[in-house]
């Protein structure tokens, strides 16, 4: 798990930058989130790793279009 959790805040922080706090928050969000799908069975680590980058993305709305701007006209 700790080499997908690496995987996924490198690959994080190159989206954006970030201060350390932010950083360092996210990485404790994203692995409570990979401890609960590894409790739930889940065991590929490039699975768990789109699965944390996604987490991180819709927590930070970018994966949301109103927030990243797209207004539709």
């Amino acid at each position: 798990m700790e080499a997908a959790i690496d995987r996924i805040m490198q690959t994080y922080d190159l989206l954006a930058n970030r201060t350390a706090a932010a950083s360092a928050e996210a990485r404790e969000k994203v692995t409570n989130y990979l401890n609960i799908l590894m409790e739930a069975g889940e065991t590929d680590t490039h699975r768990l790793t789109v699965c944390g980058l996604t987490y991180l993305r819709q927590l930070d709305g970018s994966v949301d279009p109103v927030k990243a701007g797209y207004t539709g006209l």
